[in-house]
């Protein structure tokens, strides 16, 4: 595909953010800022009991309560609706679906039992307590193994065991028995989740007279939202309007259909009046979708050059109680993407995904991918060490050549997933990361004791899929001043897309930055079609929608131009916000907007792009406490081709703090019960502003992607891919003199002690 290369050129330059402006103003708006005549207040009541058969739940009390106007239950709602699948739709899941209230059994702390209407927040709170659920409580599935046995089920019909998906390619079984070496571990990743800065909320409004629904708090996946929420509620797509507001965080969590996206506009259209609901920090922690939770049996084959010859692995992820709407996609990633940028011709990786009695899964920046990184990349540093061959020699030798692009991917079944690499010089960015980071100086303090504490380097290799399909629309439209507006399918959740969006446009109709007036996203009422912002998709797929519709903008401007001008359209030019006639004349295009000009464009396609890099970090560990200071973190990632290098490279540095988040702190503990014990910010640990404090990430833009105009790749997850691997080699490296291997995350200070003092 031809790559659009413009005269402006803002495209590729570090434009400021100009979202920030408004934000740094206080003048965002979120939803929990809005406010509509006539508001009540929505709480929910959540099962504390993480697994149960409901005998009664009685309302009475509640309903008599000051304030209340509603109080709802699952007999209040007919029919249970039930949430659908989005994404890895199996029929296999369907028996796993998660009701939108309890009924008849709760299988997970936080389940939403009722929901209370009330003149304030605090009053529906008030009402919540004089509510009375008898619960017969069951024995909970309180991890992967007690799920195994099947000596409790959650669903009575069907196993705890919900599926198998299968990633294959060649014949893995005979080339492991033919291999002169092979290395097989088992590795775990814990649960741990996204905690955007932003709990979700939602303000829903029925207008009775109209028969429209309006629900303002929308994000990431709006129009698919609607749909959803279309067949579960009884109305047609078009009586349902989505609003996007601004959105303090995403990262694959927030946005996803839950109980509440229906319960909300149910209790709008209940009461007749507009009802909010706003989550707090403990309910997010309880009820958002988790995320990571898998382990793995990992066999390595190589012959004894080193060269990877199979790999071939059975791994279960805990699913939580129910497979919602993107729960089985982490568990597809980690079946196709566990071989990376690695040339290995023969590959089974079996995934069983499986339902405990813990909140449901869904997918979070990376989703399988951070874990099947980990899993090979801690792998891979083994059989060096077994082998006597260097660390970096053995993933050189081992990468994907630029020759064999594409290069095919496992296949995955029974989902038929196929996909292939795009382009890239995989050896190109460990070559540079090994430079920036200063491999040579730094690998001669490996192991050694340096003021009290070990320290370790360690590096490694990636690739981040993104752009997925099937299309996206953007539509844009000449305004009165002459400036263009720009309606975009996708979503803003924090990545920076107004202003992305509008340097794309700006560049594809040769304007300035300021003859883009606004730049306008996500909620259903701008387009008749969108699909969001998800696996690194908005650039690539919604910046090509841009260009598509820029090209039919210029083209109509052309036109309505001829005719005022007495000319043919092919003897108009356009110069910036004028048009040229042949005979020197000019027309301001807001001489043109009287003809109410405006252009859709779509761009459709099913190729995913692969950006794909490498990173290196150095670690010291403090024996006496088993503490870990992350004293360098170096990061490299070709990205096709750079929109703008200020948000890529926040987004990479976000990225790589929330995945040394993940390796080294982030935990949702749950006790034998199934009972979390990490519900608040004070057991949750995350990572603050002076944890990580050096952090340094290039962007290479030399390879671009062959299948969209932009020549872009999706880039919003690279950098917090490889973390966990890069992290836990790291401290294996320092450590390797005490023995210790680490094979599980998180590498907490106990967990780090325990091991050096060999403590099981």
């Amino acid at each position: 595909m031809e790559h659009v290369r413009t005269t402006n050129r803002l495209v590729g330059s570090p434009v400021e953010r100009i979202e920030d402006l408004r934000f740094l103003r206080g003048r965002g708006e979120y939803v929990g800022d809005l406010a509509l005549d006539g508001m009540l207040h929505a709480a929910i009541l959540r099962s504390s009991v993480p697994h149960g058969r409901i005998r009664a739940i009685d309302v009475s009390a509640a309903r008599a309560c000051p304030g209340v106007h509603a109080v709802i239950v699952a007999a209040d709602l007919g029919k249970m609706p039930m949430i659908p699948q989005r994404l890895d739709v199996l029929p296999a899941f369907k028996p796993y679906q998660q009701p939108v209230l309890a009924d008849r059994k709760v299988r997970y702390v936080g389940e939403p039992l009722a929901v209370v209407v009330a003149e304030s927040p605090a009053l529906a709170e008030d009402a919540l307590e004089a509510i009375n659920a008898d619960i017969e409580v069951l024995a909970a599935v309180a991890d992967r193994d007690a799920a195994r046995t099947g000596e409790v089920r959650l669903f009575d019909d069907v196993t705890n065991v919900t599926a198998t998906l299968t990633a294959a390619k060649g014949d893995a079984a005979a080339a492991l028995a033919a291999a002169p070496y092979v290395r097989r571990e088992r590795f775990k990743v814990q649960r741990h989740t996204a905690v955007p800065m932003e709990p979700r909320g939602l303000l829903a409004h029925w207008d009775a007279a109209a028969g429209k629904l309006s629900v303002f708090g929308a994000a990431k996946i709006a129009f698919p939202n609607r749909r959803i929420l279309s067949a579960l509620i009884g109305l047609p797509e078009n009586a349902i309007r989505m609003v996007e507001n601004d959105v303090g965080g995403g990262f694959g969590a927030r946005g996803e259909f839950y109980p509440e996206d229906f319960l909300i506009p149910f209790a709008a259209r209940l009461t007749g009046r507009p009802v909010k609901w706003i989550e707090d920090r403990r309910e997010n922690l309880l009820a958002c979708n988790h995320a990571r939770d898998a382990e793995i049996e990992l066999a390595l084959a190589c012959d004894r050059d080193g060269r990877f010859i199979a790999l071939v692995g059975e791994a279960f992820c805990d699913f939580g109680a129910y497979v919602r709407t993107a729960g089985a996609t982490p568990a597809r990633n980690i079946s196709q993407v566990l071989s990376g940028p690695y040339d290995i011709p023969n590959i089974r990786i079996e995934v069983s995904p499986l339902v405990t009695n813990k909140t449901p899964v869904g997918t979070y920046r990376g989703p399988g991918r951070y874990e099947a990184d980990f899993f090979r990349e801690r792998l891979i540093d083994l059989v060096a060490d077994d082998l006597g061959i260097d660390r970096v020699a053995l993933r050189r030798r081992n990468l994907i050549a630029e020759s064999a692009q594409p290069y095919r991917l496992a296949t995955v079944e029974p989902l038929h997933v196929e996909t292939e690499t795009d382009s890239g010089d995989y050896a190109a960015t460990l070559d540079r990361c090994l430079k920036e980071f200063g491999w040579a100086d730094r690998s001669a303090r490996q192991g050694r004791l340096i003021d009290g504490r070990y320290r370790g380097c360690a590096i490694g290799c990636y690739i981040e899929g993104g752009a997925s399909g099937p299309r996206e629309n953007a539509r844009l439209m000449l305004r009165p001043d002459g400036r263009v507006v720009v309606h975009i399918g996708s979503s803003g959740i924090g990545q920076g897309v107004e202003t992305v969006f509008a340097q794309i446009a700006a560049d594809a109709l040769d304007l300035p930055m300021d003859g883009i007036a606004a730049v306008l996203h996500g909620s259903t009422d701008l387009l008749a079609e969108g699909f969001g912002s998800y696996s690194s998709r908005s650039v690539v797929m919604g910046g090509s929608a841009v260009i598509d519709a820029a090209g039919k903008l210029k083209e109509m401007i052309r036109a309505a131009a001829a005719k005022r001008l007495g000319c043919p359209a092919g003897e108009v030019t356009l110069d910036q916000m004028t048009v040229v006639g042949p005979s020197g004349r000019t027309l301001a295009w807001a001489d043109l907007a009287a003809d109410n000009i405006a252009a859709d464009g779509t761009f459709a396609s099913s190729k995913r792009t692969y950006s794909y890099g490498a990173h290196a970090a150095e670690v010291a560990v403090d024996p006496k406490t088993g503490a870990i200071d992350v004293l360098d973190y170096v990061a490299v990632e070709d990205v096709g081709r750079i929109i703008n290098p200020e948000t890529l490279h926040g987004q990479c540095v976000g990225a790589i703090v929330q995945g040394l988040g993940g390796a080294l702190m982030e935990h949702l503990v749950y006790d034998a019960d199934g009972q979390l014990l990490t519900g608040t910010l004070v057991d949750y640990l995350m990572p603050t502003a002076s944890d990580f404090p050096s952090i340094h990430a290039v962007a290479l833009e030399d390879k671009p992607a062959p299948h969209n105009p932009l020549g872009a790749k999706g880039a919003g997850e690279g950098g917090i891919i490889p973390v966990g691997g890069i992290i836990a080699n790291a401290v294996a490296a320092a450590l390797k003199s005490l023995g210790v291997q680490p094979h599980e995350l998180p590498l907490s200070p106990p967990k780090v002690w325990a091991m050096i003092n060999k403590i099981a």
